[in-house]
C-alpha cells in the first residue's frame, strides 16, 4: 500500500507543472484528487498560462495510475467556484485529508513602475487565492474528524530578496503568517498547515522569455542558456533550477504520516539558494 492509501487530496494550479506533479506523486502513492486550474488566460501574466487540454493531461496521468480524480476548471480568485468544485469532489471521492494551495503567477516588475492591476492581480491569485483556497477546503478535513495536512506553496523569494518581485515576494511572504496561524488554530483538529518554499522551479512559469529577461537584464534576447547561466549563481548546489517532482517529494513527506508531527514550519528546498 502507498503511503496515501485512502487519502484526498485537492490540488489548485493543477493542470501543470508542480501541481501536476503533485497529482501525480500523491496518486502513485494511492491518493485520489480534487483538481482545478483556472484554464485561461490570467490578465497580466507575460506567458501562457494553462490550458483545459492541460488539466486534462493531468486527469489522464492520474488515471493512468488507477487513481480517481475530479477536475474543474476554477480561478483561485472566485471563492463561490472553488467551494463548488471541493463540495463536489468531495461528494464523488466520499472525504478530504489533503489541501494543496498550489496555484500562483508570476509577473515581474520594478516597483516603482508597475501598474496597479498587475500589483493587484498578483496578490489576489498569489495571497488572497490560498485563503480563499483554505476557507473553501479546510472545513471538509475538519468535518472528517480524522485530522489532515495543508501544504501553501510559498517561495524563497519570501525569505531572499531579488530586484522586480515586490509583489511576488509581499504574497508569497504574507502566506507564512497565515500558514503559521492556521496551524496554531486548526491544530486541536490535528491538522497540520506548512509552506514549502522552492527555489526556481523548472516550469512553465519559469521557462519564459520574460523570466529569462529578469535574470538576465544585461541581454536584449536572453535565451535559456543565458537564464541558466544567471541562475547558476543564486543556489549553492550547482544546478541552476530543480525538478518540480523536487517538490513533490517534500509535499509527499510533509502530507504522510512521515511528517505526521511537523507543522507551522516553512519547509526550503532551494538547492542552497539562502546560503
Amino acid at each position: 500500500m502507498g503511503r496515501l492509501e485512502g487519502k484526498v487530496a485537492f490540488i489548485t494550479g493543477a493542470a501543470r507543472g508542480q501541481g501536476r506533479s503533485h497529482a501525480v506523486r500523491l496518486a502513485q502513492e494511492g491518493a485520489d484528487v480534487i483538481a482545478v486550474d483556472v484554464c485561461k488566460q490570467v490578465e497580466t501574466v507575460p506567458y501562457p498560462t494553462a490550458t483545459p487540454d492541460d488539466l486534462a493531461e493531468t486527469v489522464r496521468q492520474v488515471e493512468a495510475l488507477d487513481r480517481r480524480i475530479v477536475a474543474a476548471e476554477v480561478d483561485v480568485r472566485d471563492l463561490a467556484g472553488l467551494t463548488r468544485a471541493v463540495d463536489d469532489g468531495v461528494a464523488q471521492l466520499g472525504r478530504l485529508d489533503i489541501v494543496l494551495a498550489n496555484a500562483g503567477i508570476s509577473t515581474p516588475a520594478p516597483t516603482l513602475e508597475m501598474d496597479e492591476e498587475t500589483w493587484q492581480t498578483m496578490i489576489d491569485v498569489n495571497l488572497t487565492g490560498v485563503w480563499k483556497t483554505i476557507r473553501a477546503s479546510v472545513p471538509h478535513i475538519v468535518a472528517g474528524g480524522r485530522g489532515g495536512s495543508v501544504v501553501i506553496t510559498s517561495s524563497l523569494a519570501a525569505i531572499y530578496a531579488n530586484p522586480n518581485t515586490a509583489h511576488y515576494s509581499a504574497a508569497k511572504a504574507g502566506l507564512v503568517m497565515l500558514a503559521k496561524i492556521m496551524a496554531k488554530e486548526l491544530a486541536p483538529q490535528r491538522i497540520r498547515v506548512n509552506t514549502i518554499h522552492p527555489t526556481t522551479v523548472a516550469t512553465e512559469m519559469i521557462l519564459n522569455e520574460p523570466t529569462y529577461r529578469l535574470f538576465r537584464p544585461d541581454l536584449e534576447n536572453p535565451t535559456r542558456a543565458d537564464f541558466e547561466e544567471a541562475a547558476l549563481t543564486l543556489n549553492k548546489l550547482p544546478v541552476p533550477a530543480i525538478e518540480a517532482v523536487d517538490i513533490s517529494n517534500a509535499v509527499l513527506y510533509l502530507v504522510s504520516e512521515d511528517g505526521r508531527y511537523v507543522t507551522g514550519t516553512t519547509h526550503v528546498v532551494d538547492a542552497g539558494g539562502q546560503l
